[in-house]
This record gives structure tokens, sequence and C-alpha cells, in this order.
């Protein structure tokens, strides 16, 4: 069924404001799947921080190209959806490559690759990117890493004034008046 030059205008539109909106986005290629485990995967990756869409790939391409993003054409062949990361790719990839790592979906869904930060990746790459921290994760990181010489330096000096204490109580026994101390 054709669609309309309007339809077709509001969904480059659609793709380009989420384009706008991310960091990167994770192309994944489906056959057979059906709608009951797609909703479960659009789930998964909302509950990760992303959105997961169906695309279609010349009108994609052309929000891509609107965007100034590289265009992987060779990963938008045949029917693909689009998990796009908003701020938490590694989170959205993670969640995408599980789902696809259940034996019962084998040969109905795969990631092919996706975009991040400019630069196409292929399937291994999204993979690894999979596994770095969430934008949360660096940030609590970076506070402790932040925070850590700060407590150690309290710590020096809670135990340099308990020394110091101990001195004094010392001195205090040996000439007979530490009973008041």
């Amino acid at each position: 069924m054709a669609i309309s030059k309007e339809r077709k205008q509001a969904l480059v539109a659609q793709y380009s404001t989420l384009l706008e909106q991310t960091n990167g986005f994770v192309i994944v290629e489906y056959r057979g799947l059906s709608v009951p485990e797609t909703d479960i995967l659009r789930a998964q990756v909302r509950e990760a921080g992303g959105l997961y869409i169906v695309a279609k790939n010349t009108l994609f391409t052309k929000a891509l190209q609107d965007r100034g993003w590289p265009i992987p054409d060779d990963l938008l062949q045949g029917p693909v959806a689009v998990a796009f990361g908003m701020d938490n790719l590694p989170g959205v990839a993670k969640a995408v490559l599980e789902f696809t790592a259940d034996k019962t979906r084998e040969g109905k869904i795969g990631v092919t690759g996706g975009v991040m930060t400019g630069q196409i990746l292929d399937a291994k790459k999204v993979s690894a990117v999979s596994m770095l921290p969430s934008l949360d994760e660096m940030r609590a990181q970076l506070i402790g890493l932040i925070v850590a010489p700060a407590t150690g330096i309290v710590s020096v000096i809670n135990a340099a004034n308990g020394q110091i204490v101990n001195v004094i109580q010392a001195y205090l026994d040996e000439k007979g008046g530490g009973e008041a101390a």
C-alpha cells in the first residue's frame, strides 16, 4: 500500500526529531518476529531509556541525510527497525542484544550494526558499545573519583586529631593529672 506524500513527510520529520534527540542508534533486522515479541523488545528498550521503531529505509535515509548523520546504506536493507539510544546507547544496545540472544528468536531478529558519534558500527562494535557503562554509571564513577581524595584527607585529619589527643592524654597521665581529663 502506497504512503501519501504527507505521511512520508511526517515520517521523515519524526525520524529527524529522534535523530536530534539521540546520541546513536542500533539497526535491527527482523523477519518473522511476532507482534507480542516486538512489544516485549519495545518495552525493554524503553526501560533502558531508548525508543524502538520500525523504519522505512528510504525515509530514514532521507532523515539521516537531512541531519548530517552518516548513512549506513548496507545496513538499511530489508525489514529493519531502529533502537534509538537517546542518552543511553550502551544500555539500549545491551537490551537489544539480550533480546536477540534468546535461542527461540534465532533467525527472526539480529543486530546488523548502528551509528554512534558520527561513526558507522558493525554488529561487533555494537556489542562492544553495549559493554560500556551507562551515562549515569559513568557519572557515579566520576563523582567517586572526585570524592575519594577528599575522603582520604578527612580520614588523615581525623587520625591526626586522634593522635594529638592521645599524646596529650599520655602527657597528662605521666604528670599525674590525667584522671580529670
